[in-house]
C-alpha cells in the first residue's frame, strides 16, 4: 500500500512556514536546522511530489499557486496540531506569552502588568519584546501587539487603540510653543521609527504640510520619548502612548490638536488558531484598560486579590 504521507512531518512545517512567511529562515529558526537543511526539505518534498512547490527568484523563494491554494489546510492543520497537543498535556495554561514591541512595552503595557496579575491570580505575563515581526504561528507564542494598518497575511486582528497622534513636549518648554506656526522655531525630534504623519498633522493645524522641521534625530523610539521628557524638543507620538506621561506632568500636548490616523495598536493572532480562556482574558482586560488609560486613569489602584479565584483554563 502506498504511503498516504510521502513527505516527513518537519519538511511539511519547512514547506508552510516558507510559503507563509516568504524565506527559509524564519523555518530554519523554528524548526533547529541551518538554511541549507530547510531548503533540502524543500527540493525533496518537490521531488517526492514530482511537482515545483515554489520558484526561486532574484528577489528570493516565492510560492507557487498550487501550494498557495492549499497553505491555508497546511497552517490550519499546524495550528489545530499544535493546539491539541497543548490541550492534551496542559502545557502552558498558566502562562500568557505576548510578543510586543520596545515602545508598546516600556511605555503602556509594563506599568500595568501587575493590574492583570492582580485581577487572574495564577496567570503569568511572559513578554518578548522585539521590533521583529515573530511568527504568531509558534507555539511558545499565544498573542502579539502590533502597530500598523492591520493588514497582515496569516493574522487575525482587533483594534485595540492609539489611531489618534499628536504633539507632545516637556513643561520645561511650554513657553517657546504656543502655537502651531511655533515649530518651525523648536527643535523637532525626528523618530526614525515612527510611522507617524507629520505632514498630516501640519495640515490639519492650518500650516504648510511641507514645512521644515528640524532638530534631534533617533533610531529608537523609546529614546525619542525620553528626549521629549528631558526638554530637548517637540516629538509626535500616539495619545495612547503618552498617556501616563501627560498624566504625571512629564510632558504636555501643547496645542491639543489631535489627528486620527489610519494606523493603530492591534491584537494579532494566528488565523484560525483556537482561543483559550487565557487570550480572551486578556483581549477583555484590554478593551477596558486602554480605554481608561487614555482618558487619563493611570494608577488604578488594584483589586484584593484575596477575593478573586485562582485563574484556570
Amino acid at each position: 500500500m502506498a504511503n498516504p504521507f510521502p513527505i516527513p512531518l518537519n519538511a511539511l512545517r519547512a514547506i508552510e512556514i516558507v510559503a507563509r512567511r516568504g524565506a527559509l529562515a524564519p523555518a530554519a529558526e523554528e524548526l533547529g536546522v541551518t538554511i541549507g537543511a530547510v531548503s533540502q526539505h524543500l527540493r525533496r518534498a518537490e521531488d517526492r511530489l514530482g511537482m515545483e512547490l515554489f520558484a526561486r527568484t532574484p528577489q528570493g523563494i516565492r510560492p507557487l499557486p498550487a501550494l498557495m491554494q492549499v497553505l491555508p489546510q497546511l497552517s490550519g492543520g499546524f495550528t489545530q496540531l499544535q493546539d491539541g497537543l497543548a490541550s492534551l498535556t496542559g502545557a502552558h495554561e498558566g502562562v500568557l506569552n505576548v510578543t510586543v514591541g520596545s515602545v508598546f512595552a516600556s511605555r503602556w503595557l509594563i506599568w500595568r502588568v501587575n493590574k492583570f496579575s492582580a485581577l487572574y491570580p495564577g496567570l503569568e505575563m511572559r513578554l518578548t519584546v522585539t521590533g521583529a515581526m515573530l511568527d504568531l504561528g509558534r507555539p511558545d507564542i499565544d498573542c502579539g501587539i502590533r502597530y500598523g494598518d492591520g493588514t497582515w497575511p496569516g493574522v487575525d486582528v482587533s483594534l485595540i487603540g492609539g489611531q489618534d497622534y499628536q504633539p507632545v513636549c516637556s513643561p520645561l518648554i511650554r513657553d517657546r510653543v504656543k502655537s502651531p506656526a511655533d515649530l518651525a522655531h523648536v527643535p523637532v525630534i525626528a523618530d526614525q521609527t515612527s510611522m507617524l504623519d507629520w505632514p498630516a498633522w501640519l495640515k490639519k493645524a492650518g500650516l504648510d504640510p511641507q514645512m521644515p522641521l528640524n532638530g534631534p534625530v533617533y533610531s529608537d523610539a523609546s529614546l525619542a520619548f525620553d528626549a521629549a521628557i528631558s526638554g530637548q524638543g517637540v516629538l509626535l507620538a500616539a495619545d495612547m502612548m503618552t498617556a501616563d506621561a501627560v498624566s504625571d506632568g512629564r510632558l504636555i500636548r501643547p496645542f491639543d490638536l489631535p489627528v486620527a490616523g489610519k494606523r493603530g495598536y492591534f491584537l494579532a493572532t494566528a488565523k484560525g488558531r483556537r482561543e483559550p480562556k487565557k487570550l480572551g482574558f486578556f483581549r477583555d482586560w484590554l478593551a477596558e484598560e486602554v480605554p481608561a488609560s487614555v482618558r487619563g486613569y493611570v494608577y488604578q489602584n488594584v483589586p484584593n486579590t484575596a477575593t478573586l479565584a485562582p485563574f484556570a483554563e
